[in-house]
């Protein structure tokens, strides 16, 4: 098993030197920042004294994340927010031109997944569109917000998608595919229209990664993946390169 997960999940490292030269001081708005993904990522910039402007739905997690980074040095603040909530992510989004004249990086990293036939959801459309809100909608909307501030320092957003949806289409996975793929398409022509505009749009196709959110599907609990923060890396790593993307190396060029 061992062998198996380092050839499909090889070790992920970040140094913190590279890190601090990348972020310190910079404003990085993270969505989901309260756990997984989110989580680790906000640990690893905090660590590099970046400012840090947190998203998501646990108060005190992020009340307490934001103590810790000003103990170290940065600045924070937070919004507790269910980005599901259109009049609530409209009222954020108007607070965040306000507050945060220019931001260097923007990280989509909130997600909802779920696995449900379609058959299953005859009477579920509100699967669908809590779905949609949270891995599309929300994404569109905070960078649409956060463009002005972005294009002051060339700044870039990443978001978080998901490796299964380069594949084919898995029973199941309607609603979570379908919201992906919408928003995979929005930053892929985003990418396009601001290549001369001073922002980068970049995505992580991102393979199974070990956090609360895909551990309660228990068919992945113990299948080989990466932690969480070497997602976080992972999302660190594009961000400082000049790769449109991320993509596992099984993807075979997809």
């Amino acid at each position: 098993m061992n062998i198996l997960k380092h050839l499909i999940y090889p070790p992920v490292t970040m140094s913190d030197e590279k890190l601090r030269k990348c972020f310190a001081g910079k404003w990085v708005v993270i969505t989901g920042a309260s756990s997984g993904i989110g989580e680790a990522l906000t640990l690893r910039l905090i660590s590099v004294q970046a400012n840090l402007y947190l998203i998501a739905r646990n108060e005190e997690k992020l009340m307490t994340l934001c103590h810790k980074a000003k103990n170290n040095g940065c600045k924070a603040d937070y919004c507790a927010i269910d980005l599901r909530q259109r009049d609530q992510l409209a009222i954020l989004c108007s607070k965040l031109r306000e507050q945060l004249p220019s931001v260097s990086y923007l990280f989509c990293n909130a997600g909802k997944s779920i696995n449900r036939a379609i058959n299953d959801s005859i009477d579920r459309m509100h699967d669908f569109d809590r779905t949609m809100d949270l891995n599309y909608r929300s994404a569109v909307a905070l960078s649409l917000a956060l463009i002005p501030a972005l294009k002051k320092t060339w700044g870039r957003i990443v978001y978080t998608s998901s490796v299964s949806s380069l594949f084919s289409t898995f029973p199941g996975w309607s609603a979570y595919h379908a919201s992906k793929c919408a928003a995979n398409v929005w930053f892929r022509t985003a990418r396009k229209e601001y290549k001369k505009l001073q922002v980068k749009m970049q995505i992580a196709y991102m393979p199974l990664v070990h956090t609360p959110m895909s551990d309660k599907n228990k068919r992945y609990k113990d299948l080989p993946a990466y932690s969480a923060d070497e997602g976080a890396c992972i999302l660190l790593r594009l961000a400082m390169s000049k790769k449109p993307s991320y993509k596992p190396w099984w993807t075979l060029g997809i």
